[in-house]
């Protein structure tokens, strides 16, 4: 028969819940960290820096240093993102969508797969249209290093090597695994007056037993 008014009420229900839901997926990869400094990537296994552009443009050189050096949220161990993560020495092309072991490729697989561009940024702010650094190195030729172009335009999702002196590449830190959800360090004075605290209480303990 004809569907009842409760009918239509209860199906249009269901459909804002699998609509909801679907929209709640499309962000599901990426999980706030470090008090939305970073972002977990559920995916890739990997923590993306939450601003895509901390230092500016730099060589490969400087971006590598700066990286190694580099402390978020009370966590280093940061790195620049690999194009190679199995070290097979051949970077995977994404371009084709969903490619077998993309996720290999971590720029590929955030601008591919998952959609990221400079003009699609989600939960990340600066990703700024040009190319950017890599860790992997040529495997030819050792003073080259792969960048990916994360904007739009003429170089849309282009990977390929560059000299390590090129000074206008940016930089993103990425580090492997997961980080704590909120890992901010405890500043010097709050241990200074915890043991100073202390200290306070062992002399009242001393002068009650004496």
């Amino acid at each position: 028969g004809e569907p009842t008014v409760k009918t239509t009420r209860i199906f249009s229900a269901l459909c804002a819940v699998v609509i909801s839901l679907g929209s709640a997926a499309s962000n599901a990869a990426f999980e706030s960290r470090l008090s939305g400094l970073a972002y977990y990537d559920t995916v890739l296994d990997i923590t993306w820096a939450a601003n895509a552009n901390i230092n500016g443009q730099m060589n490969w050189t400087d971006a590598s240093a700066w990286v190694g050096g580099l402390t978020l949220g009370g966590i280093d161990g940061w790195r620049l993102p690999s194009l190679d993560v199995d070290g097979s020495g051949t970077p995977v092309d994404c371009s084709a969508g969903s490619v077998p072991g993309c996720d290999d490729n971590e720029y590929g697989y955030l601008f591919y797969e998952e959609g990221l561009n400079s003009s699609n940024e989600d939960v990340f702010a600066n990703i700024e249209p040009g190319f950017y650094w890599s860790e992997t190195l040529d495997s030819v030729f050792p003073s080259l290093r792969w960048r990916f172009n994360l904007g739009l335009g003429a170089n849309t999702g282009v990977q390929d090597t560059a000299n390590t002196t090129t000074p206008t590449h940016y930089a993103w830190a990425v580090h492997d695994g997961d980080v704590p959800v909120n890992a901010v360090p405890v500043p010097a004075a709050v241990w200074l007056f915890g043991s100073g605290l202390l200290g306070l209480i062992g002399v009242a303990r001393r002068r009650k037993q004496g």
